[in-house]
């Protein structure tokens, strides 16, 4: 009964290839060197000029959607521009009106839909958790990057797109930008980075209005609370802002700009790591619910959800 919505919409759009992570072994080392010279990206264009790569969301989903590729791809990436010498800071943005509508609910679907069951009981479970860890990994990659991240953000930036752009170092908005933690309105624990990452950002009492109430905050909010460093007219004017901070940070030594990341972020990753580690098992436990399978028909559905708590 659970699955169901997922399961009919999953079938309808095709199936995800299975597994999505588990054909990479992302604690391999070669893994990274050996896709970048024999793929090309499906989710992401890479640029690289004067020490800085700009590397841009373009789908495949719709408003720049992080489906399957998105997160194959996405520590793959980071992990070959830590390792370049070439590179020494790195803009992040999104192609057209907005940077991310976040996660991309209809190709994810077929991921989810087992640990959903009504039966559901250890190995999709298990199985999911990994999955959820995979995630967390290529959120991870950005947050790792020792060359510093300059997010440039337009239009909506929602759920796993704030995951996103809180493991960057440095976050900009455009005036018509919008941000949310949405996943409480589909009645999911947002589990790949904002709520770790987010108190040493905005603080507990921010954080706790916008993940309990989902609700959409303009850039002007983000600016106030700190979520961002600075608004700007629009997306052209965002995306020049973040190269020029991009371009003082790459004309500083480098091995000394690593060394300051480093030690800012050491102070809490400890707790990143732990919170991320908690909300993994979590999710994996207690994602199941007939909430969530009213969350995602009505998605599909594009109607109002009605949540009973069971």
């Amino acid at each position: 009964m659970l699955a169901k919505p997922m399961l009919v919409y999953g079938e309808a759009v095709g199936k995800v290839p299975d597994p999505i992570f588990r054909s990479l072994n992302m604690r391999d080392p070669g893994c990274y060197s050996r896709v970048m010279t024999e793929q090309t990206w499906n989710a992401f264009t890479v640029e690289r000029k004067d020490h800085v790569a700009q590397v841009t969301l373009i789908g495949p989903g719709k408003g720049n959607a992080q489906g399957p590729d998105f997160w194959r791809e996405l520590p793959l990436i980071f992990a070959e521009l830590d390792a370049d010498p070439e590179v020494r800071a790195v803009v992040l943005a999104g192609a057209g009106k907005h940077f991310s509508f976040g996660l991309d609910l209809a190709a994810m679907a077929p991921m989810m839909a087992p640990v959903l069951g009504d039966k559901a009981q250890a190995a999709p479970r298990t199985a999911f958790h990994e999955d959820i860890k995979n995630m967390q990994r290529s959120i991870n990659a950005v947050a790792d990057c020792r060359k510093p991240v300059v997010a440039a953000i337009q239009g909506w930036c929602i759920g796993g797109a704030l995951d996103l752009v809180t493991a960057a170092d440095i976050r900009y908005a455009s005036a018509d930008a919008k941000f949310s933690i949405r996943e409480v309105k589909v009645a999911i624990v947002a589990d790949m980075g904002t709520l770790a990452r987010l108190p040493a950002i905005i603080g507990d009492g921010h954080l706790r209005e916008l993940a309990l109430t989902g609700k959409d905050i303009d850039a002007a909010r983000a600016e106030k609370i700190g979520l961002v460093n600075d608004v700007y007219a629009d997306a052209g004017a965002v995306l020049a802002a973040a190269h020029a901070t991009a371009a003082e940070i790459a004309a500083n030594p480098p091995l000394v700009v690593h060394g300051i990341k480093d030690v800012l972020d050491h102070g809490r990753s400890a707790a990143v790591d732990d919170s991320l580690r908690y909300v993994a098992v979590w999710n994996a436990a207690f994602l199941a619910s007939e909430d969530i399978g009213e969350a995602m028909a009505a998605v599909f559905q594009k109607r109002t959800p009605e949540f009973k708590g069971r």
